[in-house]
């Protein structure tokens, strides 16, 4: 079963190497630095004060674009290694069934319906594996807090850990980001008439978007901002709830441009559209802060050994 597996991935990496997905921008730097400054601004008050200093905000809003820059061709492997990390094509998961929430187990179950887990994407995987890492490093502060210890360091790589996972929550609220039809309808079937030509990706998620204050401005997004709440339940479960959200924005997205509504100033509709999104993605970055913040107090589970490790 192992070799199968093998000589099957092997094979699908073959047909990827020649149609390597999606390698559009999501938000660009202005909707990505524009999301992680707005969770930032928004975060509750009981949590720690040097969150909330200017150099904290400015060095995760800086990082809302990071990612993105990883994906140069200056960097070959590691732009290819991780440019399914920024989308999910939902079209797939019908087929696929219930999604396990380990990365491992999700290829593995992809490879046996024949799918190239690159060509799925990995966008909640990597989304819940960053945000694991910023729950451990808010534990480490507090073990460092309650030991009267220095916690600069720790503090550093808690920001670092906050500006990585806000680039993968904004893509997430970025409705072309859940789709096959990522920069033009893909499917035959197209009842809507959605226009097939590339550009869509870019000419909504970029020339639209920015720069901040000629069509949108941070103001209008955080107004349409949800209060702040924590996230119950598995933290898998609750992303993937967000991300089906997201994709059904679709559609609309599609009937907007089909109406020339992302040209120049657009209109109103579209407007608020975009403003919408971007508010999507800050309030549920600001609340998986949050939430890694208030779950970093739980008692670690027993370790549990794993065989080869």
């Amino acid at each position: 079963m192992k070799d199968s597996l093998l000589l099957r991935f092997t094979s699908l990496l073959l047909v990827g190497a020649l149609a390597l997905p999606q390698t559009s921008f999501a938000w660009g730097n202005v909707g990505h630095r524009m999301i992680n400054g707005l969770a930032m601004s928004a975060l509750p008050k009981d949590m720690p004060s040097f969150l909330r200093t200017p150099a904290a905000v400015d060095e995760v809003e800086y990082l809302g674009p990071e990612p993105d820059r990883w994906r140069s061709p200056a960097e070959p492997e590691l732009r290819d290694a991780q440019a399914p990390e920024h989308f999910l094509d939902m079209e797939y998961l019908q087929q696929l069934g219930s999604l396990p929430h380990e990365r491992l187990q999700f290829e593995k179950l992809a490879l046996l319906h024949e799918l190239d887990p690159a060509h799925v994407g990995l966008q909640p995987w990597q989304t819940e594996e960053v945000w694991e890492r910023l729950k451990s490093a808010f534990r480490d502060y507090r073990e460092l807090s309650a030991a009267h210890q220095s916690t600069a360091a720790v503090q550093q790589a808690i920001l670092f850990y906050i500006g990585w996972l806000g680039h993968y929550v904004g893509d997430g609220s970025q409705p072309l980001h859940t789709t096959v039809n990522y920069n033009g309808w893909e499917l035959a079937a197209n009842p809507n008439h959605f226009h097939r030509e590339p550009g869509i990706h870019s000419l909504f998620e970029s020339t639209f978007v920015g720069p901040e204050g000629a069509n949108i401005t941070r103001a209008q997004v955080s107004a349409r901002m949800t209060p702040v709440l924590p996230i119950k339940g598995d933290l898998f479960d609750a992303y993937m709830h967000y991300l089906q959200t997201t994709s059904t924005y679709v559609d609309p997205l599609y009937l907007l441009d089909n109406q020339g509504a992302f040209a120049g100033k657009g209109n109103k509709e579209s407007r608020a559209f975009v403003e919408q999104r971007l508010a999507a993605g800050a309030s549920m970055l600001r609340d998986m802060i949050y939430t890694a913040w208030i779950r970093s107090a739980d008692p670690v589970p027993q370790h549990q050994h794993h065989s080869g490790v």
